[in-house]
């Protein structure tokens, strides 16, 4: 069974997230609430896909993205954001382009989600 990171530093959102890949039949997730704890728990044992939110406190999500690309070139990622200041789409295409694998806009929903992760594991 796949090991899914979680980090995202809104705990509702996290909740429903977890819920929803469980759902799917996903049930060996970890969550963290910043990029900081994410990368520490990634380094205690990597997983086999990571979701992170972009926007968070302490750690952001492209600066998560960069440092666990730079020491796990493999790793698969998916960038959400719900935007901010800017649009959405301008964080999510930075996130890309900075080694995320795959990109979500919030809102989304289950299948979106649960296709997207389905699609990165088979890989």
């Amino acid at each position: 069974m796949a090991r899914i990171l979680l980090i995202d530093d809104d705990d509702q959102f996290r909740m429903l997230l977890r819920k929803m890949l469980e759902k799917a039949g996903y049930n060996d997730i970890e969550e963290a609430n910043d990029g900081s704890i994410g990368v520490k728990l990634f380094r205690q044992h990597p997983f086999d896909l990571v979701i992170t939110d972009i926007i968070m406190p302490d750690k952001e999500g492209i600066e998560t993205i960069i440092e666990l690309t730079g020491d796990y070139p493999q790793i698969k990622i998916i960038a959400m954001s719900g935007g901010g200041r800017v649009c959405p789409q301008d964080y999510l295409e930075t996130a890309k382009r900075l080694g995320a694998s795959r990109t979500l806009a919030k809102p989304f929903n289950y299948s979106e989600l649960v296709d997207t992760v389905h699609e990165l594991l088979s890989e």
